[in-house]
Formats: C-alpha cells, structure tokens, sequence
C-alpha cells in the first residue's frame, strides 16, 4: 500500500509492473480494487498506478468537497508528486469523465485516454444515480445503508454477470462518507463535457457495455462526433463493468490501444464483438 501526502489530505494509490506508466481511475462509490486483475495483466508490460479518489478507498475523507474538479486536480498532483511527466489515463464511469478532463485542462500531462462506460454528459446518468445528487436523499440513503446493500443485491444480477460484485461494492461503500458519496455524484450529474471534446489532440478509446443500466450506452455517440483520434468498442455482452463481465476481450483491446493507439481501419466504430 502506498500514499502520497497533499494539502487536500492522503492520497493512497497501489502500483505494479515496470515499464511505461499507465495511470487507472475507479468510479463512483469504488475504490482501486476494481482494477486488481487489470493490473496483473498489464504490469507485464506497464507500470500499472490505480488511484483512490479523495473520499474513497483508503484516501482522505477530511476534505469539505469532492467535485469531478477536485478530482482533476488530484490527478495532476499525483503525476507531479511521483514525476510522471506524460502518460495515458484509463478511467471507468466518473473515473473516465474525470480523465478526459484531466487530458483537458492538463493536455502536455496525458498521452490517451481510455474511458469505460463514462458519462460525457451527467444527464445520461441512471435516475437513481442522479437523485443520489441530492442532499435529502443522499442523507436517507446513506444512513439507511442496509437498504441500500439490499436494493444493490437485488439489482446485482441486472448490473453485472460478475457474482464477486456485490461484496465489492460493500466493501467500497464501507469506506466513503456521506459528503464524498453526495457530492461526487451531485458535480458528476452536472458535468458535460460534450462542447469541449474538439479540443483533444490525443487518441481516445471508448469502451461501452450495450446492456449498460447505470450509464446510457449511447454515451460514446458525442466522442465519435467531436474527437478526431478515435476508437470505440461496444461490448454485446456487457453491462456497465466491462472489465468484469468481458475481461479477457476487455484486458486485449485495453492493452492494444495503449500498445498501438488508434486501429488502422477507416471506420472509427467498431461492431460489438
């Protein structure tokens, strides 16, 4: 386990594998164990850093905010503290919106961008996810948690075919606050990023799950409209955890665009597979 000390409050993040870094980014209510098999698979041939959001994890929660902005800022402290001048960015949900503004207001900083079932626009978000936005029923939620592992454990089957995921995400829920589980997902629902995609330079690659319930699948519809340097993969079979209900389709075409970057064929939308 390793962290990092900044004024906003400790940073934990794990990292493994040698070579060139590959920085990985969770998403709402989770924490870097998501990416402990991506991590395996790519620190063959990366070094592999999985960061936990202020507020989530093992990092801070002392912090008065949690906005997807204090996140950017997170990102860019993290690289400058460890001296990764460039690198690409994997990140899943508001992990991935958070990455592609990182590539935004820091573009010397990142090299890609792989997002995974990420809102572009906070308004694609599930209803249940938006209403967590606010205060009254985040306070009822959060403090009726029984409730709401038992609404998850019903709702499991319909989110992933993954059966470890349930425990997952208790595990991670028992580690947030009720300010970074309120306010995350408040800035994440008000968040769009669609008018600024044009300004990316860099290869992006973005991975969907057609059965998505949490995020609308069509989320990669803006990326392909507004971003030049494109890649879009949409799995037939997955929800919204790509990376658990395809992993080894997932973990390849991962690894081949950080390999690679952009696929040599004309058309940037590749058909499901």
């Amino acid at each position: 386990m390793s962290s990092i000390t900044t004024e906003q409050g400790i940073l934990h993040y794990e990292v493994y594998g040698r070579g060139r870094p590959v920085i990985l980014l969770h998403g709402w209510l989770g924490s870097w164990g998501l990416w402990q098999e991506t991590m395996a698979y790519l620190g063959r041939y990366y070094r592999t850093y999985a960061l936990d959001f202020w507020g989530f994890g093992e990092s801070g929660k002392k912090r008065s905010t949690y906005t997807v902005n204090d996140f950017v800022e997170m990102v860019a402290q993290f690289m400058e503290q460890l001296g990764i001048v460039r690198a690409p960015l994997v990140g899943h949900s508001m992990g991935g919106t958070v990455s592609l503004s990182v590539a935004l207001a820091y573009p010397e900083r990142v090299s890609k961008v792989t997002v995974i079932g990420s809102p572009i626009d906070g308004e694609s978000l599930a209803w249940t996810l938006k209403m967590a936005g606010y205060r009254p029923v985040a306070f009822g939620v959060y403090n009726m948690m029984w409730a709401l592992k038992l609404g998850l454990r019903v709702a499991a089957p319909r989110i992933t075919r993954d059966k470890r995921w349930t425990q997952i995400i208790y595990n991670d829920l028992s580690r947030t606050t009720l300010e970074s589980f309120l306010i995350s997902i408040a800035s994440l629902r008000k968040t769009n990023i669609t008018g600024r995609l044009n300004e990316l330079k860099i290869p992006v690659m973005g991975m969907y799950g057609l059965l998505d319930n949490i995020v609308h699948p069509d989320q990669w519809k803006p990326i392909c409209t507004y971003v030049q340097q494109l890649r879009i993969e949409r799995f037939e079979r997955s929800g919204h955890f790509v990376m658990l209900d395809e992993p080894e389709r997932f973990m390849l075409t991962l690894k081949d665009f950080l390999d690679v970057g952009v696929g040599q064929s004309p058309d940037p939308v590749h058909s499901p597979g």
